[in-house]
Protein backbone atom coordinates (compact mmCIF):
# COMPACT_ATOMS: atom_id res chain seq x y z
CA UNK A 1 0.00 0.00 0.00
CA UNK A 2 1.80 3.44 -0.88
CA UNK A 3 -0.02 6.51 1.76
CA UNK A 4 1.84 9.53 2.62
CA UNK A 5 4.50 9.15 0.75
CA UNK A 6 5.54 5.76 1.66
CA UNK A 7 4.92 1.57 1.06
CA UNK A 8 3.27 -0.33 3.33
CA UNK A 9 4.08 -4.18 3.08
CA UNK A 10 0.02 -5.62 4.19
CA UNK A 11 0.00 -9.32 5.39
CA UNK A 12 -3.09 -11.06 5.88
CA UNK A 13 -4.05 -12.32 9.50
CA UNK A 14 -4.59 -15.40 8.28
CA UNK A 15 -4.58 -16.82 4.63
CA UNK A 16 -8.40 -17.70 3.10
CA UNK A 17 -10.09 -20.65 4.03
CA UNK A 18 -9.40 -23.38 1.94
CA UNK A 19 -12.80 -24.48 1.50
CA UNK A 20 -13.84 -20.72 0.01
CA UNK A 21 -14.23 -21.03 -3.82
CA UNK A 22 -11.07 -20.17 -5.71
CA UNK A 23 -12.11 -16.70 -6.59
CA UNK A 24 -12.73 -15.66 -3.14
CA UNK A 25 -8.51 -16.80 -2.52
CA UNK A 26 -7.28 -14.53 -4.59
CA UNK A 27 -4.97 -11.41 -3.39
CA UNK A 28 -7.87 -8.74 -5.21
CA UNK A 29 -10.67 -10.69 -3.27
CA UNK A 30 -8.64 -10.63 -0.09
CA UNK A 31 -7.96 -6.77 -0.64
CA UNK A 32 -11.65 -6.47 -1.52
CA UNK A 33 -13.15 -7.93 1.42
CA UNK A 34 -10.66 -7.51 4.15
CA UNK A 35 -10.10 -3.55 2.90
CA UNK A 36 -12.09 -1.45 0.70
CA UNK A 37 -15.12 -2.99 1.76
CA UNK A 38 -14.93 -2.50 5.29
CA UNK A 39 -12.45 -0.03 6.30
CA UNK A 40 -13.38 2.23 3.14
CA UNK A 41 -16.56 1.76 2.06
CA UNK A 42 -16.18 0.32 -1.43
CA UNK A 43 -18.51 -2.05 -1.91
CA UNK A 44 -18.45 -2.51 -6.01
CA UNK A 45 -14.92 -2.13 -7.69
CA UNK A 46 -16.64 -2.16 -11.00
CA UNK A 47 -18.81 1.38 -10.38
CA UNK A 48 -17.57 3.14 -7.56
CA UNK A 49 -15.86 6.22 -8.65
CA UNK A 50 -13.41 6.25 -5.83
CA UNK A 51 -11.30 2.94 -7.09
CA UNK A 52 -9.65 3.25 -10.31
CA UNK A 53 -7.45 0.26 -11.61
CA UNK A 54 -3.42 0.83 -12.84
CA UNK A 55 -2.05 -2.02 -15.56
CA UNK A 56 0.91 -2.98 -16.84
CA UNK A 57 4.22 -1.55 -17.93
CA UNK A 58 3.23 1.73 -15.80
CA UNK A 59 2.87 0.00 -12.25
CA UNK A 60 4.41 1.01 -9.19
CA UNK A 61 5.71 4.32 -10.21
CA UNK A 62 2.65 5.54 -11.61
CA UNK A 63 0.32 4.05 -8.15
CA UNK A 64 2.82 6.92 -6.73
CA UNK A 65 2.47 9.43 -8.92
CA UNK A 66 -1.35 9.49 -8.89
CA UNK A 67 -1.49 9.41 -4.65
CA UNK A 68 1.85 11.94 -4.34
CA UNK A 69 -0.34 14.04 -6.81
CA UNK A 70 -3.48 14.11 -4.53
CA UNK A 71 -5.48 12.34 -7.64
CA UNK A 72 -5.89 9.39 -5.26
CA UNK A 73 -5.43 9.25 -1.50
CA UNK A 74 -3.81 5.29 -1.29
CA UNK A 75 -3.00 2.88 -3.28
CA UNK A 76 -2.34 -0.90 -3.46
CA UNK A 77 -0.08 -3.06 -5.36
CA UNK A 78 -0.77 -6.59 -5.52
CA UNK A 79 0.95 -9.71 -7.34
CA UNK A 80 -0.10 -10.81 -10.01
CA UNK A 81 -2.81 -13.74 -10.70
CA UNK A 82 -0.85 -16.80 -11.22
CA UNK A 83 -1.67 -19.08 -14.16
CA UNK A 84 -2.93 -21.79 -11.53
CA UNK A 85 -4.97 -19.31 -9.42
CA UNK A 86 -6.56 -18.62 -12.78
CA UNK A 87 -6.90 -22.05 -13.71
CA UNK A 88 -8.73 -23.16 -10.65
CA UNK A 89 -11.47 -20.15 -11.34
CA UNK A 90 -12.04 -21.55 -14.83
CA UNK A 91 -12.09 -24.87 -13.40
CA UNK A 92 -14.60 -24.03 -10.45
CA UNK A 93 -16.60 -22.39 -13.23
CA UNK A 94 -16.43 -19.08 -11.84
CA UNK A 95 -15.23 -15.88 -13.06
CA UNK A 96 -12.38 -13.72 -11.81
CA UNK A 97 -13.41 -10.84 -9.78
CA UNK A 98 -13.07 -7.18 -10.68
CA UNK A 99 -9.63 -5.79 -11.28
CA UNK A 100 -7.86 -9.36 -11.75
CA UNK A 101 -7.49 -9.70 -15.62
CA UNK A 102 -4.84 -7.86 -16.60
CA UNK A 103 -2.56 -10.11 -18.04
CA UNK A 104 0.89 -9.02 -20.13
CA UNK A 105 2.35 -9.67 -22.56
CA UNK A 106 -1.08 -8.26 -24.84
CA UNK A 107 -1.10 -10.27 -28.12
CA UNK A 108 -1.08 -7.51 -31.08
CA UNK A 109 -4.33 -7.10 -33.16
CA UNK A 110 -4.10 -9.80 -36.01
CA UNK A 111 -1.01 -11.03 -35.48
CA UNK A 112 -2.96 -14.61 -35.86
CA UNK A 113 -5.55 -15.28 -37.57
CA UNK A 114 -6.87 -18.84 -38.22
CA UNK A 115 -9.73 -19.35 -41.61
CA UNK A 116 -13.03 -20.37 -41.20
CA UNK A 117 -14.10 -22.66 -43.44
Amino acid sequence: MYLDGRWWRLDAKAPPEASLPPSRQLDVSLLSERVLGPILGIEDLRTDKRIDFVGGARGLSELKRRVDSGEMAAAFALHPTSLAELFAVADAGEIMPPKSTWFEPKLADGMVSLPLP
